[in-house]
């Protein structure tokens, strides 16, 4: 079915576009009275609907903003979406919410659909912080603004809102120790994230702190899914390594080496720990709950979007690097 427009109306009208265009605009300067009822009232019975991507390409203006996320498995991306969704629709904004699937072609896909799309800015959180450097720049050097959320990269002239992963490891990993797990596996992410560096970093520390020697076989690296999650705690069973905790990267992780320890009959908590980073609902949805540190999503979106508009309203405003507290909420995953 084609949409009406504004050609359509004038023809059934008898009149020219320019009429109809300054009639649905309420131009009462140059139209009278009656023939904007007219044009409001043959419009309205014709089902036509204003073309908002094309004023807003004549006045410059998208009024859109795109938006890239690695996953969509878990609530956090999506609920992260939602609020800044919520927050951008008073100001006329509308998002495209695109995947990268922790892949960086795709997400240099995502880009392109962007820049065909003319967007206002750009919300990222990076599946790899190397591997789109150069892309990145090149929005950046025309102006684009971009704002980088939970998965950020270093050195880029643009802003960047995050939570404390050092600490929030940080406090986790040692509420492990303090409830006498010793053995603590850390199932590391990928080198290429940048929040993996941060996290193992708080291991390393908790581990010095409390007198446990660091032993390079409890830490393994894996991917983020629950898939890899689940191999890395099969090859480490395997292996007949001695641990009693698991330090997970992702919720999706925790899942995977849950699922592994239960199906080998291995009780949790009692005889293995498990415990994670970027908790969602998910984490409480399964039998033991898991302990999880949980990111401050909504003020994560208001301080993108914030950031983010600064950035359009006035491309000179500084930039600015935010990180936030997140929140351990401990459950019985951990509760011997």
């Amino acid at each position: 079915m084609r949409y009406v427009t504004i050609k359509d109306i004038a023809q059934v009208l008898g009149i020219s576009k320019s009429t109809v265009s300054r009639a649905l605009s309420g131009d009462s300067w140059n139209v009278s009275e009656a023939t904007i009822r007219k044009v409001m009232e043959t419009a309205e019975k014709m089902g036509y609907r204003k073309n908002e991507m094309a004023v807003n390409l004549r006045n410059r203006r998208a009024k859109t903003i795109g938006i890239v996320v690695p996953e969509a498995v878990t609530s956090f991306y999506l609920q992260f979406t939602a609020t800044v969704q919520r927050i951008l629709q008073p100001y006329g904004y509308r998002i495209i919410l695109t995947l990268s699937d922790e892949d960086f072609l795709t997400e240099r896909s995502n880009f392109e659909i962007f820049d065909s799309y003319r967007v206002d800015g750009i919300l990222i959180s990076s599946c790899h912080h190397r591997a789109n450097l150069e892309f990145y720049n090149g929005f950046i050097r025309r102006c684009v603004p971009m704002v980088f959320f939970d998965r950020t990269v270093a050195d880029m002239e643009c802003s960047s809102v995050r939570s404390d992963d050092y600490h929030s490891a940080f406090f986790l990993v040692e509420h492990l120790v303090y409830k006498g797990y010793r053995r603590i596996l850390h199932l590391a992410g990928p080198d290429y994230i940048r929040n993996t560096s941060e996290r193992l970093r708080a291991y390393r520390d908790v581990l010095k702190k409390h007198g446990i020697d660091y032993r390079p076989e409890l830490v393994i690296t894996a991917g983020v899914d629950e898939k890899a999650g689940a191999e890395a705690m099969a090859r480490i069973l395997d292996s007949g390594v001695a641990c009693n905790a698991v330090f997970c990267f992702t919720e999706l992780q925790a899942l995977g080496a849950k699922r592994v320890l239960q199906e080998r009959n291995i009780a949790i908590p009692d005889d293995m720990a498990v415990a994670c980073m970027s908790g969602t609902k998910l984490a409480t949805l399964v039998h033991p709950a898991i302990t999880a540190v949980e990111q401050p999503l909504d003020r994560m979106a208001e301080e993108a979007v914030r950031l983010l508009l600064a950035k359009i309203e006035n491309p000179t405003a500084p930039s600015e690097n935010v990180v936030l507290p997140a929140n351990m909420v401990i459950r019985s995953s951990t509760e011997r």
